[in-house]
């Protein structure tokens, strides 16, 4: 297996972002199944983002192994930098859906929050961590971030549905404020306090990169990543019963469970793609896989657009003119916003324009 780029690593990040766009995008009634679970519990849906988070985690560590981990000023000028940028893409995003509807001077009610910023404070939390601390104290790390988290849950009604008990709604409506908030659930989904198991969550993918790294024979990669799967998933199957699979709260067990199933996969990907060399179907996932942030962010904004400038009323009208069931038409919707995303990174793919945010 090259070490420079791996495909299977590559194919995962495809698959997971088009799933995102897949999930984010149903115009009207959805499939159960391709909608957020409501609090506890978990959904297919539910597996997307945090598997993007996993595979971040494995990226940074083959990323920042080539400069050796070494804290130089150009590496983390580098790595704040790209936190910066990213943080700044999402508050973008956010203010970009109230611009289009003239609210363009909405920075007092301005959502601080939302997937990009997650990406980006725990981005930069562990490729500090990679660069500073010893990488043997990388489980060790996560079971603390992860029984403090528990904690927090436990002893801050972190598991009810009400805002004016839960500790982490409270953290960000006491340090930001109500009106910079997300309001569709009683937390926001990607609060501050969620971070701390958001890092811990990329940790789990980083100490799968160094195992992915380490290992010398591809089938030895395979088995280590497996075996780290196989425990995470039974792990967070046996805390479920203390602590439930919640993504709104991005719960212990949640992390576990989605960072094990992200590891079969990948281990099942780098059988069938590296060792099998079965790959003749792995392109249309390669073109997201390879361009994965610069899709997501766009497919975000032409949503935002095309739903503003009523082109999507218009496309699903359309659809449900032949598609007579909600729930088809609205998947129908969402593969050919898929598709639509897949043509504009099918023109960069053929140019071989790779987009780094």
């Amino acid at each position: 297996m090259q070490s420079k780029r791996l495909l299977s690593l590559d194919i995962l990040r495809g698959i997971t972002v088009a799933g995102m766009i897949l999930v984010n995008n149903g115009y009207g009634e959805s499939f159960e199944m391709l909608r957020h679970s409501k609090w506890n519990g978990m959904t297919p849906c539910d597996l997307v983002f945090p598997f993007f988070l996993f595979i971040m985690g494995i990226s940074c560590y083959l990323s920042l192994v080539k400069s050796e981990f070494k804290p130089t000023a150009p590496v983390i000028r580098r790595i704040v930098k790209r936190t910066v940028l990213l943080f700044a893409i999402g508050l973008f995003i956010n203010w970009f859906d109230h611009a289009v509807e003239g609210d363009i001077l909405c920075f007092g009610h301005l959502r601080l929050w939302a997937v990009m910023q997650r990406i980006a404070l725990c981005y930069g939390i562990v490729s500090l961590f990679a660069l500073f601390c010893n990488h043997k104290y990388t489980i060790p790390t996560v079971i603390i971030l992860l029984a403090i988290y528990s904690a927090i849950l436990i002893f801050g009604n972190g598991y009810a549905e009400d805002a004016d008990v839960n500790i982490i709604a409270q953290a960000d409506l006491s340090l930001f404020g109500h009106e910079h908030v997300y309001h569709k659930s009683p937390v926001d989904p990607e609060g501050l306090l969620g971070t701390v198991s958001s890092v811990a969550h990329v940790m789990l993918g980083f100490y799968c990169g160094m195992l992915i790294r380490k290992e010398k024979n591809v089938n030895e990669k395979v088995i280590a990543v497996f075996v780290v799967g196989t425990v995470l998933v039974v792990g967070g199957y046996l805390l479920s019963y203390g602590l439930p699979l919640n993504k709104r709260i991005w719960s212990p067990s949640y992390v576990m469970m989605t960072c094990g199933l992200a590891s079969l996969l990948q281990a099942f990907l780098m059988y069938v793609i590296d060792i099998k060399e079965k790959k003749s179907w792995t392109k249309f996932f390669h073109v997201f896989g390879v361009n994965a942030l610069a899709l997501y962010v766009s497919s975000e904004l032409l949503a935002i657009l095309l739903s503003n400038i009523g082109v999507s009323e218009i496309v699903y009208n359309g659809i449900h003119t032949i598609i007579a069931p909600l729930k088809w038409a609205s998947l129908a919707y969402a593969i050919y916003f898929v598709m639509l995303n897949f043509t504009i990174g099918y023109v960069l793919y053929r140019k071989k324009i790779y987009i780094k945010l």
